[in-house]
């Protein structure tokens, strides 16, 4: 069976290898293009947000290279993301094509309908200590590709010169891609990150401090956010975003909640208290704690359309105005243009320096 995922970030290259392992075709899904909005703009609903239209593009271009099955994560709550899988496998069989879309829910919901969608994915005649033993090497080696990312926006705004940090990254992934072993996985995480680190740096550059939050999808594929994170780092500043693909995993998957939620909840509560879905509750915590680390400002990402996103937008004012952070919110749909969205960043680049300047000249006449 030739079977396929959404494309999100780097995650292609370990959910890939899972999928071959297992002995089944993998089908890599092409990063999101013009092309793959056009589809999914065509066959999707007007009012779904970009991560829907995006996955429906992403879906059409994978069964046309022969993709059979999708396997997908799901979701609990008000956030309509949880309908998202029911709602593509009904369009694209209304549009005639045979092809079943696998959802995973947070297991904490219903742990035996969890169970039960694993054994569909386990192959016939492995054991379930073989099929686990897979599932976490390639867990490991998707957290080697979160980290040599967080390594790669660390090192980019002190980089000589522009784009040797990217490359360097680029070169780590091939390694982690070639790595079939727990020893080569560890060795490709090892050189991948000494490749990194010995970039030319200038590291008496003084950078801005940025923190990214937002919806999960839009803050994790860079096609969709017109490569903020990696945009800014050329530009020399330097950027932490709030959304990994495994810390996520950890808090939905493998254990309820992770390392700092709760003071994440806690930093919100003054400002909203109320489950409303997606990481509305998120954006606003996580906002107030950057604003403690010192940061000089904050980007919030969301889906034009997306309820708990503009909920939290509606919120940010107050949050900004009582922590002291200027915080930028873009929107993006089919119509968001990269050309806008870096004029928006340039103008808030030059907001944030001329207010760390006036805060300098202020402590000077204190």
């Amino acid at each position: 069976m030739k079977l396929t995922f959404p494309h999100m970030g780097y995650s292609y290259v370990a959910f890939k290898a899972l999928i071959n392992e297992l002995g089944y075709e993998a089908v890599v899904p092409p990063e999101p293009s013009k092309r793959t909005m056009d589809l999914g703009v065509r066959y999707s609903p007007e009012f779904a947000c970009i991560p829907f239209k995006v996955l429906m593009g992403t879906f059409l271009e994978t069964i046309e290279m022969g993709a059979e099955m999708a396997i997908s994560s799901g979701g609990v709550g008000p956030c309509r993301a949880g309908y998202y899988g029911v709602m593509h496998k009904k369009i694209l069989n209304e549009l005639g094509y045979d092809f079943d879309i696998l959802i995973f829910e947070p297991p904490q919901s219903n742990y035996l309908d969890f169970i039960k969608k694993l054994n569909r994915v386990k192959p016939r005649g492995m054991s379930w200590r073989v099929f686990i033993q897979l599932i976490k090497k390639n867990y490991r080696k998707l957290e080697a590709i979160d980290q040599i990312e967080y390594l790669m926006y660390r090192i980019m705004p002190y980089e000589i010169n522009k784009g040797d940090t990217y490359r360097a990254f680029k070169k780590a992934l091939n390694m982690l891609d070639e790595a079939r072993t727990k020893e080569e996985i560890e060795d490709a995480l090892w050189e991948g990150r000494k490749i990194i680190a010995r970039i030319p740096q200038d590291r008496s550059r003084n950078p801005l401090k940025i923190g990214i939050v937002g919806e999960i999808y839009v803050v994790l594929e860079p096609a969709v956010n017109f490569y903020i994170q990696r945009t800014l780092g050329e530009m020399g500043v330097y950027t932490d975003r709030s959304i990994w693909l495994t810390s996520y995993t950890q808090k939905n998957v493998i254990v309820e909640g992770r390392i700092g939620e709760h003071d994440i909840h806690q930093m919100a509560h003054p400002y909203l208290n109320e489950l409303i879905g997606g990481h509305g509750i998120n954006s606003i915590g996580e906002t107030v704690i950057y604003a403690n680390q010192g940061y000089d400002g904050m980007i919030q990402l969301a889906p034009f359309s997306c309820l708990p996103e503009i909920m939290a937008k509606g919120i940010m004012p107050r949050v900004s105005r009582e922590v002291g952070i200027p915080v930028l919110t873009i929107f993006i749909d089919e119509q968001t243009a990269a050309a806008g969205v870096i004029t928006r960043l340039e103008a808030f680049l030059d907001l944030l320096k001329r207010r760390r300047e006036q805060k300098a000249q202020e402590a000077c006449n204190a």
